[in-house]
């Protein structure tokens, strides 16, 4: 038998639509605030970065170490604000797979958990877009 506590909010009786906008603003600022965080690690730091990443043998490692840096903090940014979600979700996906698989593959699962979680987020966004709690739904539609 199913009884809900009398105190609880009921969260079943919220429309649809309100429930995916306000999960889509809870994606986005778990996704930002670690982005945001990684890349100010990466920028603040930037000759670790780089030694890492050539270390790893990543072509053009100076170059690219900024690159992650900057797309990691400054599409942690846009993501956590939810403005022009798609660019930003889909190269942070995509620096996610690269640093799967140049870091983790052989690893044993909980080596790449987190990693393998925000690839699959920073994806999920870029397939709904932000939600109704965004910058871009301020801006004019089209």
């Amino acid at each position: 038998m199913n009884q809900k506590s009398h105190g609880a909010r009921n969260l079943d009786n919220l429309p649809t639509d309100q429930n995916i906008d306000v999960a889509l603003l809870l994606l986005r600022l778990g996704v930002g605030i670690i982005f945001i965080y990684a890349g100010w690690g990466k920028i603040t730091g930037i000759e670790n970065t780089q030694a890492f990443f050539g270390g790893l043998g990543i072509p053009m490692a100076g170059l690219m170490a900024w690159v992650v840096a900057l797309v990691e903090f400054i599409g942690g940014i846009m993501v956590l604000a939810g403005a022009f979600i798609r660019v930003p979700a889909i190269l942070l996906a995509i620096i996610m797979v690269v640093a799967i698989i140049t870091t983790k593959i052989g690893e044993p699962f909980p080596a790449y958990r987190v990693d393998l979680l925000l690839l699959l987020m920073s994806a999920a966004l870029a397939l709904t877009g932000p939600g109704r709690y965004s910058v871009d739904d301020l801006l004019p539609k089209r």
